[in-house]
Formats: C-alpha cells, structure tokens, sequence
C-alpha cells in the first residue's frame, strides 16, 4: 500500500492515495510533490481558472507512462466539485471540470492531474474568448534564442496597434503570449486577426518563423500557432506543471526577463518562491480588455 492521508479543508475532506508514488522518475519527485505546489500556488492560479471549462493531462504512473486527456468529469468526482455541460459541433456532450477552491486542484492532483488546460473563455460567455494566445513552439533545431526574436517581432506589430501583449514560458522550450480583449468578439474574429499577425511577422522572418502546421514542412521554424483561438481549445494554463525533466511550469514573466531566462528553470520547486517575490504577473490578462476594431482595420481584418 502507497502511502495515504485524509485532508480536511474548508468543511471539506478527502482522501490522497498513494503520494509516495513517483511522477517525475529523473528527479525523484512524486505525486506528494504535485500535490504541495498546487495546493501552494492555488491562490495565484484560481483566477486564471475560474469559471472555465478546464481539461487535464494524467500520468498515472509518471510522465514516462501511458498518459491520457481527461475532459469529462471523472469516476467519483465529488459532489462539491462544479461541472459544466457542452455539447460541441460534433453533437458530443462532455461535462467539464469547474476549479473553485484549493480542494478541488487537490483532488484533482491526487489524480495526477499534472497539465492543466483551461478554455480561452467563460461558461457565462462561452462563445466569446477573453483573450487571444500565441503559442511560439520551437523546433527540434530551433533554438530559444530564435523563440524570443519571434516573441519580440510579434510584441513590436502589437505595439504598432497600440496593443498590449503579455509573455509566459509554455514550461516545455517556447512561449505563449496573450492580448488580452474587450468583450464581444467572436472565435472566428480573433483567429483571423491572429492569423494576419502572425503571418506578417513570417513575413518579415520566414527562415525563423512559420505557421505552417504539419512538422514536415516547418523545417528548423519555429512554429507560430494561432489555430489555438478557437471555441474548445486550450492552451496550459498559468502555473501549470509540465510533463517534463525537473518538472517545469508554465510561468508568466516580464518583457525584459526573455534574454536572461531559461525556458525550463521555473519547476515545482522554484515557482512559489518566485511568486512571494513577484506576484501574479499575469493579473493584467485578466484586467486589461483591449478594443480590436481599428486593430482589426489596420490589418484589413473584416468584422
């Protein structure tokens, strides 16, 4: 038998299984560590989380064994724990997880519940995103160094459109960047507003940059994917945990951070130090709704 603890918590109690197994063979770490870093983070990662459908990755029994995407609701979710219903174009009805308070990401992690991937919007708004993201995923031959001049090229277009854009490590070897939008707009506007962006930046670095989808055909790119923008997907949430060597996390940063970071050096460990320091970052991606209608005019981008 693993070893076991029963945790109560706001007028809550439940039951963590088998925290000595462990997750992250290489490093040693085990769920107990999981679970720690998202009952001590929690409080800067709920407001990136509320009220969203959200879907997870679970590693079982490590990151180096058979993992699945978890979108419906587990066996024994506890009745406490919110759900949404959505039934996609396909006419398939999933009932999503809802995170509300830290014993729901505790129970969630005993689960190993390592990745967390929240939609682009809110169940009272489903349709209509709260931000647009760009996820900047480098190549087997790109370098990081290649990643930060896309992310800069893509920062200076938005600041020709009087546009803010904040940065965070995707906690594997890229980016992800976020403008955050004023209320309104459609999927369907902000992916064609993301995809004029993102190919004008291609076009001024095509041997660095690309959109193109398929591996084969990206060459030594970095691959500028903005087909993300859209009702259903997601992308790792802020503060998620990653599947990788030393357990990273995808973690928000400041502009003048790029050059002197590593992509990977934010981890389990390090993260809720970083953030006693410094806050949420992203705090603003939720606060500062930008209009895109003369974005959408400069680019040529019909309404």
């Amino acid at each position: 038998m693993g070893e076991s603890a029963t945790i109560a918590m706001a007028g809550r109690e439940i039951k963590l299984t088998n925290l000595d197994r462990v997750l992250w063979p290489e490093d040693g770490y085990c769920k107990r560590d999981l679970v720690e870093y998202y009952t001590a983070i929690f409080p800067y990662m709920l407001p990136h989380l509320s009220e969203r459908p959200l879907v997870f990755t679970r590693y079982p029994r490590g990151i180096g064994e058979k993992s699945f995407y978890q979108k419906n609701a587990p066996e024994g979710l506890p009745q406490w724990i919110k759900t949404f219903t959505w039934a996609g174009s396909d006419g398939d009805s999933k009932n999503y997880v809802l995170v509300q308070q830290t014993v729901d990401l505790m129970w969630l992690a005993n689960l190993a519940c390592i990745e967390i991937h929240p939609w682009l919007s809110q169940i009272n708004s489903i349709e209509y995103p709260d931000f647009i993201v760009f996820d900047l995923d480098p190549s087997e031959q790109s370098t990081f160094e290649q990643v930060i001049s896309v992310a800069r090229l893509l920062h200076e277009l938005m600041d020709s459109l009087s546009l803010r854009v904040y940065p965070k490590t995707s906690g594997a070897k890229g980016l992800h960047l976020y403008l955050p939008i004023a209320e309104g707009f459609t999927y369907s506007q902000i992916r064609r507003v993301a995809q004029a962006m993102a190919e004008m930046v291609c076009q001024v670095i095509p041997d660095i940059a690309t959109t193109e989808r398929a591996l084969k055909h990206r060459g030594p790119r970095v691959y500028l994917d903005y087909l993300q923008n859209g009702l259903g997907k997601t992308v790792c949430a802020a503060y998620s945990v990653r599947p990788h060597k030393g357990a990273p996390c995808s973690t928000p940063i400041e502009w003048q951070e790029l050059e002197s970071i590593r992509p990977d050096q934010f981890t389990i460990k390090t993260l809720p130090e970083r953030l006693q320091q410094v806050g949420d970052l992203f705090a603003d991606v939720l606060n500062d709704r930008q209009d895109l209608k003369k974005a959408m005019a400069t680019l040529g981008v019909s309404r």
